[in-house]
């Protein structure tokens, strides 16, 4: 039995922070509803890298696995009814519409919780439900922007460079993640449900706890340095690197030992923990000229014998075919109604009683709305109402299941 069988979510979320911290809970074996408008939820029409699909785009297939879809109008007398009555069935109620949205669709915790007192509330915003930036759009570049991480890496007076995935996304969908479940084993010790509030600026900046506490704390500036160099607050060399074929990563080498490999005798009395500081823009120019003598596979074969710690760079294709990614079973395949078969990041907790399963495939939408009303006691007659007068959406070929 998965381990949150049983266990109700109302997925109103959009984009990716709050559907991949729904769609984790669905994994899990929860019982995820997403309840989406009629015309479907933006990231239907909004797919990454251009990748439409044939139904369903890839990116929200990506984010929506082990949900049922519930199209329903909010704005409609009846869907509002509808969801409040789910309310009163569910564990969870996920959200991350923008500061004050809530109140105005009458979904806010204050309503909810009121409705249902068990209920845990994930409420999840850019900046806060307050304050002078709370209503600042909420998007994963802008906050990476705000984080001050882009300003750890690469060199002084270039451009800063994003992270290659999108960072702040992850990180808050794992925060709210998190607190549904600590919620939620809170409620299994009282009884009591409660508001969980995650704001994306608030999570990346969290994050960076060793960074921020080296510079808060040791007074350390954060300074880029003329060469290349991956992090501010790491010791030299610590980068990427080019070889004789293609690239490679070098993670605080003993300095002593690099050199003797690299064949520069610039190396030899150099000591790890201060001259890597002081000749960090040197290090990084000497290590770079002698990696050039030999391909990556070369050097890392060099590396590993001696335990410096050293590694390929990879493009996807390289990470797909990988042979621990195979071995891990980092990736699954499955059958999608619409999509055929597809084969995505699977799961990255593993449960030795509990294991994660894909039950379903990303909804089509409205897909289960008939299926979500029937389990409130609806009947044929009433939902074929609902359905005619536009306050619910259901795929068209289930229509009349």
């Amino acid at each position: 039995m998965s381990i949150l069988k049983g266990i109700r979510v109302l997925d109103c979320s959009i984009a990716m922070a709050g559907p991949f911290a729904a769609q984790r809970l669905g994994d899990m074996g929860a019982d995820v509803i997403k309840v989406e408008p009629v015309t479907g939820e933006w990231q239907r029409h909004a797919p990454a890298g251009g990748a439409w699909g044939k139904e369903i785009n890839v990116s929200f297939l990506s984010l929506n696995r082990n949900k049922r879809s519930l199209a329903v109008d909010l704005k409609a007398p009846e869907g509002k009814a509808l969801l409040l009555e789910l309310v009163k069935t569910a564990d969870v109620f996920l959200q991350n519409y923008r500061p004050g949205v809530a109140a105005r669709l009458g979904v806010d915790y204050e309503t909810l919780s009121a409705i249902n007192p068990r209920l845990i509330y994930v409420s999840m915003s850019g900046y806060g439900e307050d304050g002078p930036y709370k209503n600042y759009p909420g998007q994963d570049l802008l906050l990476q922007s705000m984080s001050g991480a882009m300003m750890s890496a690469g060199r002084a007076g270039e451009p800063p460079s994003p992270a290659g995935q999108y960072l702040v996304d992850a990180i808050t969908a794992y925060s709210a993640f998190e607190g549904a479940l600590a919620a939620l084993f809170h409620r299994e010790r009282t009884g009591e449900g409660q508001k969980v509030e995650v704001n994306m600026l608030d999570a990346i900046t969290t994050i960076q706890m060793q960074e921020l506490s080296v510079f808060t704390v040791g007074h350390k500036p954060q300074a880029r340095s003329a060469e290349p160099h991956a992090h501010c607050y790491i010791r030299a060399p610590y980068g990427v690197f080019r070889t004789k074929d293609s690239y490679l990563t070098i993670a605080m080498a003993p300095l002593k030992l690099l050199g003797e490999l690299l064949g520069d005798p610039f190396f030899e009395n150099l000591q790890d923990q201060t001259d890597s500081w002081t000749y960090r823009d040197e290090i990084y120019a000497r290590t770079q000229a002698g990696l050039m003598a030999k391909t990556t596979d070369e050097w890392l074969a060099l590396f590993r014998a001696v335990d410096i710690w050293a590694g390929p760079v990879y493009g996807y294709e390289d990470l797909v075919n990988d042979p621990q990614i195979a071995h891990n079973g980092t990736f699954v395949e499955y059958d999608h109604p619409t999509e055929g078969r597809v084969k995505v990041p699977g799961f990255p907790i593993k449960f030795s009683k509990t294991p994660s399963t894909i039950e379903r495939g990303a909804p089509r939408i409205g897909e289960h709305s008939r299926e979500v009303l029937k389990s409130l006691g609806k009947s044929d007659a009433e939902i074929d109402a609902l359905l005619s007068s536009g306050a619910i959406r259901q795929a068209p070929e289930l229509q009349h299941a």
